[in-house]
């Protein structure tokens, strides 16, 4: 079944995971998931109130989440983690490296579980399977979420697609994935020359062109949406984002959107 494009299902629409992008970039990060009984997110990388605000504007309740998830300890991942989980008593599950590493930023949280990178848990009937990626943080970590045999993958924040990045990747209906620059852009751009080396390093962020030959490898007939996600505001734009990845994509079988930093995408639902 294709990827239903509506903020709200009709009452008689049944689905099997249902997503919104709240925020994506270097000013802060944020997903939302759902099976219709448990909600997660993501990373929480704005602020409280502004996540709150984001959630509201689709018609969710913040009180309904049942859990947040961390990828890796940066700010814009981290900042309103530690006050969601107390506002809501809401567990973060997080990989012991990366609760240590940002401890400070999180403070007291409501309750912790902890994972590996390789071993799948789960939340209620949300499958979630972290698996580790290549970006200068302490233990970093990419997810797919599964439900009833329908799959999301999340890879942001990495400077290389991996053997196990793909085979992860691998099967999924809908993928966020990271074209965070234009190497032209990036090169010519006004970052100090250190800044322009770890972002197109090996622990930096991934191209567009990256992005495409990572498509290239992992698409499928029943791949149904690709969002490309962690764009430069500096050194990208949307309209080359999607006109280089999208030479990875048959026309008309996968839809291929870009989240923003300034306001949330679309609720679509799969399944």
């Amino acid at each position: 079944m294709d990827a239903v494009r509506s903020d709200r299902p009709n009452p008689s629409q049944r689905y099997n995971l249902a997503l919104c992008m709240l925020a994506s970039g270097s000013k802060g990060n944020a997903i939302f998931i759902s099976d219709g009984a448990t909600s997660i997110l993501v990373d929480a990388g704005l602020s409280g109130r502004e996540i709150e605000r984001r959630l509201r504007s689709k018609g969710i309740d913040p009180a309904s989440l049942s859990a947040i998830v961390l990828s890796h300890e940066h700010s814009d991942h981290t900042r309103s983690v530690g006050v969601l989980s107390r506002r809501y008593d809401l567990p973060v599950y997080v990989n012991p490296a990366t609760l240590k590493a940002a401890a400070a930023q999180l403070g007291r949280l409501k309750k912790v579980e902890t994972f590996n990178c390789g071993a799948a848990f789960h939340i209620d009937r949300l499958q979630v399977h972290p698996f580790s990626i290549s970006h200068d943080a302490i233990d970093p970590a990419g997810f797919t979420v599964a439900c009833n045999g329908t799959k999301i993958g999340i890879a942001t924040d990495l400077g290389i697609a991996t053997a196990m990045v793909k085979t992860h990747l691998k099967g999924c209906s809908l993928v966020i994935l990271e074209a965070n620059h234009d190497p032209a852009m990036l090169i010519e751009g006004p970052y100090p020359w250190h800044l322009k080396q770890r972002i197109k390093g090996r622990s930096g962020h991934l191209s567009n062109q990256d992005a495409r030959m990572l498509l290239d490898e992992i698409k499928h007939d029943r791949l149904e949406q690709v969002i490309l996600a962690h764009l430069s505001e500096i050194n990208n734009t949307p309209a080359k984002a999607r006109r280089s990845v999208g030479q990875a994509l048959d026309q008309g079988l996968t839809r291929l959107d870009v989240a923003r930093q300034d306001r949330c995408g679309k609720m679509i639902y799969l399944g």
